[in-house]
């Protein structure tokens, strides 16, 4: 027996610890992740949570939660998602059936609120590779139906101990970001956020995608606080590498890291990830997500070398009637008109790029 509610201002505490003690938990859980996308983009929280029946007071024991976010968006109307702007932010609960009722909770949101859609982001808890394999060397065919994944390495007690693991290849190209002069810092304040910022724009124009707007980051690193550090790796005190970690207890996500292209033939990015790997072990964090990659290419391999295994992403689509196909027509068109959009946002000047991306931006919840 229990009730539904949403999250009431001043409960965020409560909600906090029970994240924090729930196997499945993200950082993204955390209710400072909905506090920033409110405050960056005035989209409304709408935070579930699952209570056992029978407390005089109303406030029992806390059975599951479940962030979400409505997102109004132009031309298409009010939708939901758990939660935007990353991997996975699915309900969590004591028991499989709580999970399944907080998602049929969501769900009266379409009669009741004219909601078009609602989309929860889950992640596979078995690896497509065995363990001990970072599923590099299975080779791309065993997994090429996988489609997007997340990329998840299990940390030893000691940064040394990490590194021991290494293959030699990977620590000879980590030394050589040190050999060409490149130093970094770690930490989360704004100065760091503005250097990060300065990076990450950049990066973001050059693939031709809308880049948030720096209040997002703002809002992040005072909503986290000591749960979020940003390493920027500089050349000659110029900022060409930065990068930012989300804690949750034990675990930690890198959602962002950027290197400026022109230094990129100095190995920023290999002194960049070891940073943050170096300073999540010493946090005594057992679990790093490298975030979401398409299995076999590029950016799997690259987090692959680290020691990262895969595991599926798989974001459900809810109608009123249960689970709505896997691929829409929709979906398809809009795939075909992507490459022509990136190529037109690559040559736009940096600033118009940073002016304009932010307002498109806060609708694209990937």
């Amino acid at each position: 027996m229990m009730e539904i509610k949403e999250l009431s201002s001043g409960e965020e505490s409560l909600w906090d610890e029970y994240v924090m003690s729930h196997p499945d938990a993200s950082p993204y859980h955390l209710s400072a992740w909905g506090k920033s996308v409110k405050q960056a983009y005035g989209h409304d929280t709408k935070y579930l949570v699952a209570r056992e029946k029978g407390s005089e007071n109303g406030s029992g024991k806390i059975v599951g939660v479940m962030p979400t976010i409505k997102m109004n968006i132009p031309f298409k109307g009010a939708s939901l998602c758990s939660l935007p702007f990353c991997d996975i932010g699915m309900g969590l609960g004591d028991s499989d059936a709580t999970e399944t009722e907080l998602v049929r909770h969501l769900q009266s949101e379409f009669a009741t609120n004219g909601v078009k859609g609602i989309e929860v982001r889950y992640s596979t808890k078995n690896s497509l590779s065995p363990e001990g394999s970072s599923g590099e060397e299975e080779g791309v065919e065993k997994g090429q139906d996988a489609g997007k994944v997340s990329m998840v390495l299990d940390l030893p007690e000691t940064p040394e101990e990490l590194w021991k693991g290494f293959k030699s290849k990977l620590r000879s190209q980590i030394r050589k970001a040190e050999k060409n002069g490149l130093t970094h810092e770690i930490g989360n304040n704004s100065r760091l956020v503005e250097e990060f910022y300065q990076v990450f724009t950049r990066n973001m124009r050059d693939l031709g995608s809308p880049v948030h707007g720096k209040a997002w980051f703002e809002a992040l690193s005072r909503n986290y606080g000591d749960n979020m550090v940003i390493s920027i790796v500089r050349k000659d005190e110029i900022p060409v590498g930065g990068g930012i970690v989300l804690y949750c207890g034990t675990k930690a996500a890198i959602p962002w890291a950027s290197t400026v292209a022109e230094y990129n033939r100095l190995a920023p990015n290999m002194m960049l990830y070891w940073s943050l790997l170096e300073e999540t072990c010493r946090r005594g964090c057992t679990v790093f997500d490298f975030g979401r990659s398409t299995y076999g290419e590029g950016t799997y391999k690259f987090k692959s070398q680290w020691g990262a295994r895969p595991f599926a992403l798989e974001w459900r689509q809810y109608d009123r009637n249960g689970i709505k196909p896997e691929v829409e027509q929709s979906n398809q068109g809009a795939s075909k008109i992507r490459p022509v959009i990136e190529a037109f946002w690559r040559k736009l000047p940096l600033s118009l790029s940073v002016m304009l991306g932010p307002r498109l931006r806060r609708y694209i919840s990937l």
